[in-house]
């Protein structure tokens, strides 16, 4: 069984310092990975990225992320993710990170997404160019989202994105936002590629639970919902059973 930790939308401050450093220092006792969905900063800034690092750089598990929206609000994306990389973290953006954990594999694939909508409720790539900017922007991202997910060859494959892939985990968001909240490509990505595990961010008003229209569990882990430093899923590799090759 591979333990998966995760938290997102921790939106650190300056004033942030050792606020969770005490939780997550345990996190080795409950799970083989912690994965981050965004959010990290309040504002983007290069300052509050190394509040970011104090926090969960030099962890007794490897840490994955993401960058969210606030992420990039200071235009200054390329510092945020080195000063993370530089902590030791591992940041996504259309790559993969793949780890051995008691005699399995875990791979991990990660875009930061986008919006769009959702199946019968979404934006097209029609009209002005601006909306044709916008789709496409998420077009984009999904595609490399499945790319990611499809060269993965582990015995467990999760997807990590702070964008929401399903409406089910924005339930208790206004139905108005939902189009800025997440986009059913990011579903579609995850369904065609075999994966076990969907996490996000994002939806602070959303819930915790939801599923692809594939079956593939969907966590949305924003700390306002899941209130706690992280939280741990448990997933079961797959057990790989070779034929039998009978002699005649």
């Amino acid at each position: 069984m591979i333990r998966v930790a995760a938290v997102g939308d921790v939106h650190l401050g300056e004033d942030a310092r050792g606020r969770l450093r005490p939780a997550l220092e345990k996190v080795g006792e409950h799970a083989d990975v912690l994965l981050l969905a965004g959010d990290l900063t309040r504002h983007g800034t290069v300052t509050e990225a190394r509040v970011v690092a104090e926090e969960f750089g030099g962890l007794p598990v490897p840490v994955v992320a993401v960058l969210g929206n606030h992420d990039h609000h200071d235009d200054k994306p390329a510092e945020v993710t080195q000063v993370l990389r530089d902590a030791g973290i591992t940041v996504l953006e259309g790559e993969t990170a793949s780890f051995d954990i008691d005699g399995h594999t875990l791979g991990v694939a990660g875009v930061k997404g986008f919006g769009g909508g959702f199946a019968g409720k979404c934006g097209s790539a029609f009209g002005e160019p601006e909306m044709k900017a916008f789709i496409h922007h998420t077009m984009g991202i999904a595609e490399r989202l499945e790319g990611a997910l499809r060269s993965l060859d582990t015995d467990v494959k999760v997807a990590l994105t702070h964008y929401a892939p399903v409406p089910d985990t924005l339930r208790g968001e206004p139905p108005e936002i939902y189009p800025f909240l997440g986009s059913y490509l990011l579903g579609e990505a995850i369904d065609a590629t075999g994966t076990d595990l969907a996490v996000h961010g994002h939806a602070h008003f959303g819930v915790e639970h939801g599923m692809t229209p594939g079956g593939v569990r969907v966590r949305n882990v924003a700390q306002p919902i899941i209130r706690s430093a992280f939280t741990v899923y448990c997933v079961e590799p797959a057990v790989h059973v070779e034929p039998a090759v009978v002699e005649v």
